[in-house]
């Protein structure tokens, strides 16, 4: 499993200071480019070396409970499937060890040239195994 904490700011609020539902796809998106960033693969390098983007291509989340302005939470993800052009991730937002929110986002991988969908290059398939659900 991969994480990386999230302070809640001021501008992540609604009027009730609660963070802003939209919001928890950027979180999950943070911690899906760390996720990559730590194995050796950053956007740019993956864009411009392996001529492959990342887009989301099916976003499920379920909320549970706010996350609040000043609120440290942690951003989970495991990897559910990763084959051909696509990789499920399970994403998780908790605090102090309770569930917030959680979410499956279907990621596809595109060429960066033409857009067209194309597989995931294998050196990145690999590092993703590291956080499979077991």
């Amino acid at each position: 499993m991969f994480s990386i904490p999230v302070v809640i700011n001021y501008e992540d609020t609604d009027a009730a200071g609660v963070v802003y539902y939209a919001n928890y796809l950027a979180y999950m998106e943070r911690a899906r480019n760390a996720c990559l960033r730590q194995a050796g693969f950053p956007l740019a390098m993956v864009r411009d070396d392996l001529n492959v983007v990342f887009v989301v291509t099916e976003a499920r989340l379920r909320y549970r409970r706010p996350a609040r302005l000043d609120d440290v939470v942690d951003i989970t993800l495991e990897v559910e499937t990763a084959r051909g052009a696509s990789v499920t991730f399970v994403q998780q937002v908790r605090r102090d060890g309770d569930l917030l929110v959680d979410g499956r986002i279907r990621v596809g991988t595109l060429s960066s040239d033409t857009f067209s969908p194309c597989r995931i290059p294998d050196k990145i398939r690999h590092a993703l195994d590291d956080y499979r659900i077991q």
